[in-house]
């Protein structure tokens, strides 16, 4: 018997903006591949997007939203000595932050148990990781059992606004990012974003994530953080990596980053001077003020304002109380504001 054709008349469809958990990086109701090398940094990266979502935390370039409740599934580390202690080092409301017990009954990307779950505590974000975990008896290599497996995890994650964040490692050939994910490249396909986890060579303890893929809109700034053998993290902002530097095709002996930071030592080893100057000066050298900020953040340099004005000088030891602060630094807000003695204001 012939099945019945089912037609949608586009003028019968109500067009919906997207909506964001993470504009323009983490769409909600949609699927987002964080994938990377095994050591740089993606699992601890999407526990700290997990701590800040489940308390309302502002990330980078978005501010503060209402709290929500996150399911996080981890399939390689311990619950007791690595998942947990790592959100409460980032601060998570460990309350909003929910495990699914698969002891006896491993948990698969078409478990009925990710959407009762996802539904029980209205969960705005689910993390599988890493997705190879998660394909059952399926072969992950196959198209023909990749994509329906792919379709349907969409699916619950559409149905309830939940963004769902498959974090992969890359395998060790080479070529671009697109192909170098373990698994059916429709892993790949079916992301709306992809996120690609690397180190930048200039620092050790600096890593960043490139957005390599979005359906939904333009593809956007890296963002850099800061990573220590600690597990010590932070956001660093935007930055000027690039998918050929994690690849380790690109050499960068006289790197912008680099060269910010010579800038900037060689411009304040004599004392404070205008921020104004710094900014012009860099640009003259080709450093662009994003870049030439990352490097001041990396270095520790402060801002200080006298008489109206802000200087920029490296790290000093001083007497000093917490203020209110009228006002930000070079247009932005300020983290901390100090009082010295003299009167003058301080930004840390």
């Amino acid at each position: 018997m012939a099945k019945q054709v089912k037609l949608i008349t586009m003028r019968d469809v109500k067009p919906k903006p997207v909506k964001w958990l993470w504009e323009p990086y983490i769409p909600r109701g949609k699927l987002v591949l964080v994938q990377g090398d095994g050591g740089d940094g993606k699992t601890t990266m999407t526990l700290a997007i997990a701590a800040a979502i489940s308390k309302g935390e502002a990330l980078p370039g978005i501010g503060c939203t209402a709290p929500a409740h996150v399911i996080v599934h981890n399939s390689e580390d311990g619950l007791c000595d690595t998942i947990t202690p790592r959100l409460k080092r980032f601060g998570a409301d460990i309350d909003r932050v929910h495990f699914i017990d698969d002891e006896d009954d491993p948990i698969t990307f078409v478990d009925e148990r990710l959407e009762q779950a996802i539904i029980e505590k209205d969960a705005k974000l689910l993390i599988l990781d890493p997705v190879q975990a998660y394909f059952g008896g399926s072969n992950m290599n196959a198209a023909g059992s990749v994509r329906p497996i792919m379709k349907r995890l969409g699916q619950v994650a559409a149905r309830h606004n939940c963004a769902v964040l498959l974090v992969g490692h890359l395998g060790k050939k080479g070529g671009k990012a697109t192909y170098r994910g373990l698994g059916s490249v429709d892993i790949y396909a079916a992301a709306r974003s992809v996120l690609t986890v690397g180190r930048l060579e200039i620092d050790e303890d600096m890593r960043a994530f490139i957005q390599i893929k979005n359906n939904l809109g333009a593809v956007s700034s890296p963002q850099a953080f800061g990573l220590d053998n600690a597990g010590n993290f932070c956001w660093l902002g935007e930055c000027d990596a690039t998918i050929e530097e994690f690849d380790g095709k690109k050499k960068q002996p006289t790197d912008k980053f680099a060269a910010a930071r010579r800038f900037i030592e060689s411009a304040l080893a004599k004392g404070p001077v205008p921020a104004v100057d710094i900014i012009e000066g860099a640009e003259e050298q080709g450093i662009s003020e994003k870049t030439l900020k990352r490097a001041k953040s990396a270095l520790g340099v402060i801002s200080i304002k006298r008489h109206g004005k802000w200087y920029w000088e490296m790290p000093i030891d001083v007497e000093f109380r917490e203020v209110g602060h009228q006002g930000g630094q070079e247009g932005q807000s300020p983290m901390a504001s100090l009082l010295l003695s003299d009167g003058n204001e301080v930004v840390l």
